[in-house]
């Protein structure tokens, strides 16, 4: 894949990275990262994984370097809903 020279600080990004072939059906497995970006040098990127939206993982910074990333693209933000009371 090629990717972007410059990537925009605080871009809501997807970023399906390889995790290496499953030694059981030998099929190369992902994984996929969504947060926002904190930077990206073309061969680093840093981001703030966001939290999952069901409370089961708190947000993270993540650090992804240029030869696992298999694709990338931007996502739109996550829509706002207010707790009900």
């Amino acid at each position: 894949m090629t990717l972007p020279r410059q990537i925009p600080v605080g871009a809501r990004i997807v970023v399906r990275i390889t995790d290496g072939v499953d030694p059981t059906d030998g099929r190369m497995k992902f994984r996929d990262f969504v947060g926002h970006v904190v930077s990206w040098d073309g061969y680093t990127l840093e981001m703030v994984r966001d939290a999952a939206a069901n409370g089961s993982r708190p947000a993270q910074n993540v650090t992804i370097h240029q030869e696992q990333i298999a694709t990338l693209k931007p996502v739109p933000e996550r829509p706002h809903v207010k707790p009900r009371p």
